[in-house]
């Protein structure tokens, strides 16, 4: 089904020609045209499907067709994101969709000043992008109104719940005094999200492509059993050995982060970093050079996730295997985007194998396992045998995030309890 066919002011089809785009995806065919005719929307779709398609150029049409003047401070369309990465790529596509419209487009995010923001602002705009926590800025400092807000969208609505942005979602909602269309979309659908879509949507129409927490068929996985000390040196291993040219590598460190950047940029692979503690510049100017082929490796933590769209992105390693399950989708869901083929590599440990195990149940499927000669695994049958006949591996739920301060705590507690095994065995 062509964008042309879904009866799109002209200057709409001519921006998406401009862009490539063509035929819609699965996502956009079953969302746009329930969009057009206003109803709330709850849409579940893996990550890489043109899901800011699917909510921004419904949205748009319905502004050109019903216009009103701006207001100072107002703004019409209101999109939230959870990442500074996500709401600033969501802004570019918005932007090109709509170059040939009336229409004025803006974003805000955290990491840097506010000035600017709230100069773009003043005027009023039509459709504003932005992270819950900046808009809360915006809206306390009477820098924006969500009093005139016609149009709600929630993208990645579940890595804001993950990411404890519940309470600023809620107040922002209270804010909107209008009666409004709120469009929901979601790569994964867990319990909290039905409650939140309850609490938000009216009547919504469910849009579904694919199965819950399913991957992309496009994308191959395979875990390499190894351990712990000598991640690394495989990691470097394989992106020589098998001539990777474009690598993201997902860690849950940002201390690791660095640590490997600095290894692999030692071996001769040039490498950039991604995570919380280097500013927004650093970051963008990061991403940029990876896309440019000038990195061919970008180390980031779960921060970036969500929004890095890199375009026919190859390969997408998991140094460390997420906390969260959930998270394993999120991350490999950057390769294997728009139909092309992806492979998601797992470097996995011995202490991983039950987080393993949790992603396989998951996703649906068994993970091919292949060791790389040199860096067996010691004894790792018997320890798979041996965790297979306990109830705690058979029936875990998964991980939960814990803070550097409590891992270091576990750590010096485990460390105090072999002592005290040791001075009991003298």
């Amino acid at each position: 089904m062509s964008f042309a066919s879904q009866g799109f002011a002209p200057e709409i089809v001519r921006a998406l020609e401009l862009g490539g785009y063509s035929k819609m995806t699965p996502i956009q065919s079953k969302a746009i045209p329930l969009a057009r005719k206003g109803h709330d929307i709850l849409a579940n779709a893996q990550t890489g499907t043109g899901k800011t398609a699917a909510f921004a150029l419904p949205i748009l049409q319905r502004m050109l067709d019903d216009p009103s003047p701006r207001a100072r401070r107002h703004i019409r369309a209101l999109v939230l994101a959870p990442t500074r990465e996500l709401a600033q790529q969501v802004s570019d596509n918005i932007t090109h969709y709509s170059q040939f419209l009336p229409l004025t487009c803006a974003v805000a995010y955290g990491g840097v000043k506010m000035a600017g923001q709230a100069r773009a602002l003043e005027p009023g705009v039509d459709l504003l992008v932005a992270t819950p926590g900046r808009l809360q800025e915006l809206v306390e400092t009477h820098q924006v109104s969500l009093a005139k807000v016609e149009f709600l969208v929630l993208d990645e609505a579940d890595r804001m719940l993950d990411m404890g942005f519940i309470g600023d979602i809620q107040r922002i909602r209270a804010q909107i005094k209008l009666p409004h269309q709120t469009l929901l979309f979601s790569a994964t659908y867990p319990p909290k999200m039905k409650q939140l879509a309850s609490e938000l949507l009216n009547k919504p129409k469910l849009v579904a492509v694919g199965e819950d927490n399913r991957t992309a068929e496009t994308v191959a996985h395979v875990f390499y059993p190894v351990d712990e000390s000598r991640k690394t040196e495989l990691l470097s291993e394989l992106i020589g050995r098998k001539n990777w040219q474009q690598v993201l590598v997902f860690v849950n460190y940002k201390e690791h982060a660095d640590a490997i950047a600095e290894e692999l940029n030692a071996d001769g692979l040039a490498t950039g970093v991604c995570h919380g503690d280097r500013s927004q510049g650093n970051r963008r100017r990061a991403l940029k050079e990876f896309k440019e082929g000038k990195l061919r490796v970008l180390v980031a933590t779960d921060v970036a996730a969500r929004g890095l769209d890199i375009q026919g992105l190859p390969h997408v390693v998991n140094f460390d295997l997420p906390f969260l399950a959930e998270d394993y989708v999120h991350r490999i869901g950057r390769t294997g985007r728009a139909g092309l083929q992806g492979h998601a590599v797992s470097l996995v440990g011995r202490e991983d194998e039950l987080t393993a195990v949790q992603i396989e149940k998951l996703i649906g499927q068994r993970v091919r396992r292949v060791e790389q000669p040199g860096y067996e695994v010691t004894n790792r049958e018997a320890l798979l045998d041996k965790l297979h006949h306990k109830p705690a591996f058979r029936d875990r739920r998964g991980r939960t995030n814990r803070s550097d301060d409590q891992f270091a705590a576990e750590r010096q507690l485990r460390v105090r309890q072999a002592a005290r095994n040791r001075l009991k065995n003298k």
